[in-house]
């Protein structure tokens, strides 16, 4: 790996909430120390490059105005986020609690830590109704990190959250698209939802040397199936 720490870290991504909640800006925080390899794609990439997501209040947001859960959808309470696991693609990973910086943009996960992801900390809880947020880098500048294969996850894969109340939330995956970050369906991605829904996201697409970062971000939507006792 070559090449120094970039001064300017945080970038806004381009877009409001829409109705969900006018006037705020989604949120891109990339930690770019020169480049590095992304062995998924087999081409440069920025050794800790890391999801948009929501600040809290737009969670808040869409999670107030939605429609009451459908008859039968199961919703959880509140609680804390300890680990995700999502068997297909080898993530096994612990949770860090993400927050704002002082221009109000969201901190990225440690750069250093290729196994971990983050949830913003006044968001969406996984399990709750609405859609809750997990970001995690495509790389670090350790290497592949936990979110490297996100990409080739299919519909009716599952996904893992375990919970500080000791509940494991059960997700389905329903879809995973890539969208260009400077076309990215806010709506789509964080709009109100009648049920308790997840997004994982993390970049993706080409890596512009120019601009420094990855054109695209990965979206996988899934919705909460069941949950057990840990």
């Amino acid at each position: 790996m070559t090449g120094g720490p970039r001064s300017g870290m945080p970038r806004l991504l381009r877009g409001g909430m829409g109705a969900a909640a006018v006037g705020l800006l989604l949120i891109y925080n990339s930690v770019d120390t020169g480049p590095s390899k992304n062995t998924a794609a087999g081409q440069a990439a920025p050794p800790a490059a890391v999801a948009p997501a929501v600040p809290g209040a737009v969670a808040a947001a869409a999670t107030a105005n939605a429609s009451p859960a459908a008859p039968g959808s199961p919703v959880l309470k509140r609680a804390k986020p300890t680990r995700l696991r999502i068997p297909q693609i080898a993530v096994d990973a612990p949770f860090t609690e993400l927050t704002l910086n002082p221009a109000g943009q969201l901190n990225a996960p440690p750069p250093d830590d290729k196994n971990l992801v983050g949830w913003y900390r006044d968001g969406v809880t996984p399990g709750e109704r609405g859609s809750a947020v997990v970001a995690g880098h495509v790389d670090t500048t350790k290497g592949p990190a936990v979110f490297l294969l996100l990409s080739l996850l299919l519909p009716g894969n599952k996904v893992e959250v375990s919970r500080a109340d000791g509940t494991v939330a059960v997700f389905t995956v329903d879809a995973v698209e890539t969208f260009a970050k400077n076309a990215f369906p806010d709506q789509k991605v964080y709009g109100k939802t009648p049920d308790a829904q997840l997004r994982l996201i993390t970049c993706g697409g080409t890596y512009d040397k120019k601009q420094r970062d990855y054109l695209d971000n990965v979206v996988v939507f899934a919705h909460l199936e069941s949950s057990h006792k840990a």
